[in-house]
């Protein structure tokens, strides 16, 4: 019988291991590519979500108060850096996987599944990457204890799919546009090639999944005859802990279809 994409979705979440769930992330995008190109998509269906995706043994997950701080221009605190980055990649593989079911309910384009299918896809290279770099320096994902509150947002925005797309892409990944030039400064100075090109990769493509947030939630709110502005101010006020905080990356928030409008009245003043 043919897997649906819910159940290609909820097998991702449910596969605890980094490398084996984005092993398996991106062999359920490429049948659900093919499948697109051949002109027989997949049937989206319908399938329950784990409230939490399955998790490895390590890394140990901490109160974000807890996490140990390191100073990035060490070798330490470099490979801190990219295992913090891993875990932000692994937790958006599921993340966008399960965006999928958890709203199936909601009529939706096919193009809405193409391009969460694409970020799960990317997310799971991304995840990879990482992995690889740590390795190079002699670490490997779960080595360091990592961040608790990653999953909040889905927790938070479990009923809510509009709220899920304001918080997920269009403010945390939004985040990542506005970090990430910094990230690759700091391996550019201590000549790691490898940490640099594949950091290089993520903030190029990563625009893309911001701005899938940011067209999927103006479709909706198109939908329901909402302001997005408006709309958009409201849940991320109810679901986001605290005020943005600037410097924001205006060049590549904008390419990503979103304004300053949008996001500096929530920032720290």
């Amino acid at each position: 019988m043919t897997q649906t994409l819910c159940d290609m979705a909820v097998e991702v979440l449910t596969t605890p291991d980094g490398r084996a769930k984005t092993a398996l992330s991106r062999r359920h995008a490429a049948t659900w590519f093919a499948a697109r190109e051949a002109g027989t998509p997949l049937p989206v269906g319908t399938a329950k979500p784990p409230l939490r995706p399955a998790r490895p043994d390590a890394p140990e997950l901490l109160d974000p108060r807890d996490v140990p701080k390191r100073k990035p221009g060490s070798p330490q605190g470099r490979i801190a850096l990219l295992h913090a980055v891993a875990h932000i990649e692994l937790n958006a593989v599921d993340l966008h996987w399960d965006i999928i079911p958890r709203f199936a309910h909601v009529n939706m384009p096919l193009g809405f599944y193409d391009d969460w299918v694409k970020a799960a896809d990317e997310e799971s290279k991304y995840f990879n990457l990482m992995c690889d770099c740590l390795e190079e320096l002699g670490s490997h994902y779960g080595a360091l204890p990592a961040h608790a509150g990653m999953w909040r947002a889905a927790e938070d925005t479990v009923d809510d799919f509009m709220g899920r797309l304001a918080v997920v892409p269009m403010v945390l990944e939004a985040r990542g546009l506005d970090v990430t030039p910094g990230m690759i400064e700091i391996f550019r100075k201590a000549d790691a090639t490898s940490a640099v090109a594949a950091l290089e990769t993520i903030y190029a493509e990563e625009v893309g999944h911001v701005a899938y947030g940011s067209k999927w939630f103006h479709f909706l709110c198109g939908r329901h005859d909402h302001d997005p502005k408006d709309a958009f101010h409201t849940l991320v006020q109810r679901y986001f802990k605290g005020a943005l905080k600037p410097p924001f990356n205006e060049e590549k928030r904008a390419e990503a279809g979103l304004p300053p409008d949008f996001y500096w009245p929530l920032a720290a003043s």
